[in-house]
Formats: C-alpha cells, structure tokens, sequence
C-alpha cells in the first residue's frame, strides 16, 4: 500500500521505510527527526502492547546524529530508518536477552553480523523486541510481560518474534528483524497483518546459537509493505538494491492441506488462498491443485530437532536449567533424549529437503501458495505457566503450515490477505524452491497492487493510499 506524500507538519510515525530513507537522503528529514518521532510514539504508547524488551532512547538518537553527519547518503537504503532488533541477537554493548532474565546472556562485545549491516545501510537500532524464552514458541510472554497484538490485545502477536510484529504493526518501527527456527518470522507477521519474509538457507549470515537450530534458523523482516521487504531482505543479504518487477507467467500450486495430522484450516484461512489464487490468476499466472506430501516422520523429527536446538543453545550458553520456565527445561530434556537416541539427523532433513526439491521440479511449479495460519492467533496468556504439552497443542492448532520449509531450508513468506470477522487480519504463505527470494516478493507485489492491505492495526498510525 502506498502512502501520501508527508509534509512538514506531519510526524513521520506510519511512514515506510522506502519513504523515510528518501527523504532523510534527500535532506527532507533529518534521520533525528524521524527516530525522535518514533521514540515519542513508544513512549507514549508502548506500555499498551508491550513490543520492546530495552529502549535504547539516547543511543538510538545519538546514532541518528551520526547518519545525518554523514556526506554521503546516496548509497544508504535505509538512511534514517528506526528499525527494531530481536532479543536473540547480538548488539555491542548491550545483553542478550533471549526471551527471559534467566536466558540472558553477557553484553555483547560486538554486533551481529546482521546489525552491522542495518547499521551500514543507514539504519537506527531503537530498541530489542521481546521474544519467549529462547525463542522456542509461537507466542510472547515472560514473568514480567505478556507481548500483546496491536489489531485486539487480548489476543497474541504471535512469536517467536512477537515483539518485532507488534512493535511493526503499531507504526513504533517501520521495519523490524527477527529470526525464523520454525515460522517465527511468518508466523507473527500472519498475526499482525504484516509482510514477513524468512530467506532461503545461506542467503544472509545465520550464526544464531549453538548451530543455527541445525539449520532451521534464518534471520528475516517484518514490515508493512513489500517494497519495504525487498529493501531490507537486501540489506541483509548484501545484494544491490532490487527492482521488483511483475514476473512472467508463473506455475502456482494451491494448497490448504496442513502439515499437521488432524489440524485443518478455518473459513477465513481457505477463503484468504481462495481469495489469493483469484488475484493470481487475474495477473496472468496458472493455479492447480496441489498439495506436498508431509510424511507423519517429518512431524516427529521436526519436534526432535526443535527441542534438540534448545537444548543444545543452552548448554553452549552455560544457562542453568534449574531457572528456566518449567516448558523450557521439559523442552530441553526431551531435545536431550532425542539427540541421545537418533531422532536427530542430517540425513533427515536432507532427504526431505531433496524431497522438495523434487516436488517443485516434477510438478513444474514455481510457487506454493499455502494458508499462513490454521485460525486465529491464541488468547495473550502466560503460556510461560502452563505445561510443555499445552504449549505445543496450542502451537500446531494455530500455526502448522509454517516449519516443513524451516526444515527444508526453502524461502517463504507471508503477506496479509485481509480482516476476519474477529477483527483480526488472515494471511497467506507463499514458498519456492531455492534461490527464489525475488521471485516471492515480485508475486507479493502483485497481491498487494491488487488487494492493498491495511499497513497497522486500526487505531495505530495509518495514512492513505495515494501513490507517493
């Protein structure tokens, strides 16, 4: 969706990235401006939702000081943007925190890899959204804060990257990172009405954890627009700025068959594809019915290697498990005995991502079009207190479509596909073979030209859809 030109007397609060950088490069703004804004706006607001974990008020202006220092500004895609960072991610001189104060781990000496390159396009840390402990669930809470859904704060952002989408949704950022083991990217965005990205395997540098959750992990966007995606997936990965542009003719498979046995897709989830593969296929391209076979073993190794990666993460950590939140330490036991036993293997997740593979290719398909979520997102609870089984019950009857492609290592993201009758947004995923990141985004683009969505929750900041 685009957005009116701003003027003087407008706060840059609700702007896009694309829109904010342009203009601070531009010298329309200065990047101070534009991130006091912000800081205002989660000042006054941010108790209602609860995004961020640590504000980093001073810092975040001096930086902004530092950008508009700068002499060249052409060559920063991001100049002047607030953007949030995960609370499992490294930032100089801070802690991090990973989803609890007895997850937190020492102040970090230097900044991920991924932060630099926010940093080196211009960007400006405001502050850590919060995630659940460890980042192992699809919802956010801790002792001291449940994370709440800007579009109905009874109900859950989602998560991991909880924080990240409600902090994005409420118009507090413009864009935020976060990290996707097993939908954590998509999953939150499907929540909060937002464009969630999670690349393919080794297109932007990982280094989360003990061993990436064995490759699962990859560190992703949530935004408000697709242009502002494309943008700072490139930011991340290191490539040039793109230029989106409607693809040819393209080969769509349709599918609401879901990973889990016995989960199924409610009215708005099937009616958000039905709605999705209509627009598709107004835009020139072909739609057939076809769904991946997701063999019963997938879900049982995929469990495995999830409760696995936690308790490898944090062992490497050095965590006591004794000051974990109950769900936790049941989590990594079972990771333990998993590993111990053979459930946990490469080859595994290397037949099934060849399976894909395959799959695409015999098919000839060249995008997947899948719901995002089963239904709508949990109530905003203390998931933290209830029992690990709980936890993961909730989890699969809401959110099963997201972790095959986590596992496979395929790109994939979500993109809002309207309102359900609850109030909350529907959304739904789009997932290609390898290497097709742009491809993903450029069929986005084309849902969004066709169905612009609403770019924040009703009663956030929202301006209108003129073109800019």
């Amino acid at each position: 969706m685009a957005l009116e030109a701003l003027d003087e007397t407008q706060t840059w609060v609700g702007a896009t990235a694309k829109q904010i950088a342009r203009a601070v490069r531009r010298g329309d703004a200065s990047a101070t401006e534009v991130v006091s804004d912000h800081l205002a706006h989660i000042t006054a607001r941010g108790a209602v939702v609860r995004a961020f974990r640590l504000l980093r008020g001073g810092e975040a202006l001096a930086e902004a000081d530092a950008v508009d220092a700068q002499e060249e500004l052409v060559n920063l895609p991001l100049a002047g943007v607030p953007v949030a960072v995960k609370e499992n991610t490294a930032i100089a001189g801070l802690p991090t925190w990973n989803g609890s104060a007895h997850a937190r781990t020492a102040v970090a000496a230097e900044d991920h890899e991924v932060v630099r390159r926010l940093r080196g396009a211009g960007a400006v840390v405001v502050g850590t959204t919060r995630a659940p402990e460890l980042c192992i669930w699809p919802f956010t809470d801790d002792s001291d804060a449940v994370t709440r859904n800007p579009w109905r704060t009874d109900r859950t952002p989602g998560g991991s990257s909880g924080g990240a989408a409600a902090a994005v949704a409420s118009g507090m950022v413009p864009m935020a990172h976060g990290n996707d083991g097993l939908g954590s990217v998509r999953i939150p965005a499907a929540a909060c009405g937002l464009v969630g990205v999670k690349p393919g395997r080794g297109v932007v540098p990982a280094a989360m954890g003990a061993n990436d959750w064995y490759g699962l992990a990859e560190h992703g966007l949530l935004t408000t627009t697709v242009a502002d995606a494309a943008v700072g997936l490139a930011v991340l990965a290191g490539w040039a700025p793109p230029q989106l542009s409607p693809p040819d003719r393209l080969r769509v498979a349709v599918s609401t068959r879901s990973p889990v046995v016995g989960v199924f897709p409610d009215a708005a989830a099937k009616a958000a594809v039905a709605s999705a593969t209509k627009l598709l296929i107004g835009a020139g391209h072909d739609a057939i019915d076809r769904s991946p076979t997701y063999p019963t073993r997938l879900g049982y190794r995929t469990i495995a290697t999830w409760c696995a990666a936690v308790y490898d993460d944090a062992t490497a950590n050095g965590l006591d498990r004794r000051e974990l939140q109950p769900r936790t330490r049941r989590h990594m036991e079972i990771g333990r005995w998993a590993s111990r036993h053979g459930f946990v293997q490469a080859e595994h997740r290397a037949k099934w991502r060849r399976d894909c593979e395959a799959w695409f290719g015999d098919n000839n398909v060249d995008v997947l079009l899948t719901p995002a979520l089963a239904t709508s997102p949990p109530a905003a609870e203390e998931f933290h207190t209830k029992s690990w089984s709980a936890n993961v019950l909730a989890s699969m009857r809401f959110a099963p479509y997201a972790a095959p492609w986590n596992v496979a290592g395929f790109p994939a993201m979500v993109v809002p596909m309207g309102v359900r009758t609850d109030g909350l947004p529907v959304a739904v995923q789009l997932v290609g073979p390898p290497g097709s990141e742009l491809r993903l985004l450029a069929v986005a683009g084309q849902l969004e030209e066709a169905s612009p969505w609403l770019r924040h929750a009703p009663g956030w900041p929202l301006r209108s859809t003129e073109p800019v």
